[in-house]
């Protein structure tokens, strides 16, 4: 895709100005991909949350720092990962003071997917992970079960090898403790299957 973007500094001037849908009007800032390019592993999650949104970097809020105890628990060097998510603004429902999280929609998923086709040819994963149901029908253009498709190397349409597993916000909901204890050593063991393909492919 050539658009006169190569470098991650001016991808994050143009998504600052992007109006393709109308998620930019309510969020505090646009949230874009951070970590090396190129890098061995790319990390797709849904959309910024409330903390990100403030912050206006990905993963710093509490999901994030699961993500970052899976990433060293299946044994993946955490600054060679680039994380980014399918939906580069916050989408909420004001509550109160609150900011309540919403899932972005099919066309927002859509429209965002123009920048995550430009990140993804400066970042030239050799593998992708898709975190939960959004990342996964971003990156596969379609609707997809997690539970039928983790576990196992997937295809994307440029041939570059995906894993999908659940997003760690998904852990952070879930009131049973065993339960979720049980749900974050299979997000790991995802990972894990991360691992193994970068150590056999020349990375880790």
């Amino acid at each position: 895709m050539n658009v006169g973007i190569t470098s991650l500094t001016a991808l994050r001037v143009a998504e600052a100005a992007c109006t393709r849908c109308p998620l930019y009007k309510n969020a505090t800032q646009v949230v874009p991909g951070e970590g090396p390019a190129p890098a061995k592993l790319m990390m797709v999650g849904e959309q910024p949350g409330d903390k990100e949104d403030l912050a206006g970097h990905p993963f710093v809020g509490p999901a994030g720092r699961m993500l970052d105890r899976a990433i060293v628990d299946a044994g993946i060097d955490r600054k060679a990962v680039f994380v980014t998510n399918a939906v580069k603004h916050f989408k909420f429902e004001p509550r109160g003071k609150r900011r309540l999280h919403q899932k972005p929609n099919a066309h927002e998923i859509e429209r965002c997917k123009w920048w995550n086709d430009i990140e993804r040819a400066i970042v030239k994963p050799k593998l992708i992970a898709a975190l939960g149901a959004t990342a996964a029908r971003s990156l596969f253009g379609k609707v997809v079960t997690i539970t039928k498709m983790r576990g196992r190397l997937h295809e994307l349409e440029d041939g570059t090898p995906a894993i999908v597993t659940t997003h760690p916000s998904a852990l952070l909901r879930m009131p049973d403790e065993r339960a979720k204890a049980a749900a974050f050593a299979l997000l790991v063991a995802d990972l894990e299957l991360c691992a193994d393909y970068l150590k056999k492919h020349g990375g880790r």
